[in-house]
């Protein structure tokens, strides 16, 4: 992975971060700084623990079939958001994976609009 879709990839999750914290999904984010800064903290995260998590949490993945991934996934959001002052969780653990299922789809959405060049 390149440096342009690294910044692609964080810019997106900073506006998909944004529309998040608009919608009624209990993620509350003060500035567009702090969305940035969670962003970054974000995928740091979720590049350091998301294969740590998975590990542990196969028995649990494979007996759910991959809907434990969700759980797996709010983890990291929520995780994000406490390192992060001024990315909050409004209703706790529910708004961690309310907020990470958004952010899969508001991504998703996103990048199937950019060039397949630059995602």
């Amino acid at each position: 992975m390149n440096i342009v879709a690294i910044l692609i990839s964080l810019i997106v999750t900073t506006i998909s971060l944004i529309i998040i914290s608009k919608l009624p999904t209990g993620v509350e984010i003060d500035s567009l700084q702090k969305a940035f800064v969670s962003a970054i903290v974000f995928g740091i995260v979720n590049a350091l623990l998301h294969p740590i998590l998975n590990i542990l949490a196969l028995p649990l993945i494979f007996l759910t079939f991959g809907l434990f991934s969700l759980v797996v996934n709010a983890i990291i959001f929520g995780l994000a958001a406490f390192l992060v002052q001024g990315f909050r969780l409004k209703w706790g653990f529910w708004s961690a994976l309310i907020g990470s299922f958004a952010l899969s789809i508001v991504n998703s959405i996103i990048f199937h609009f950019l060039p397949a060049s630059v995602s």
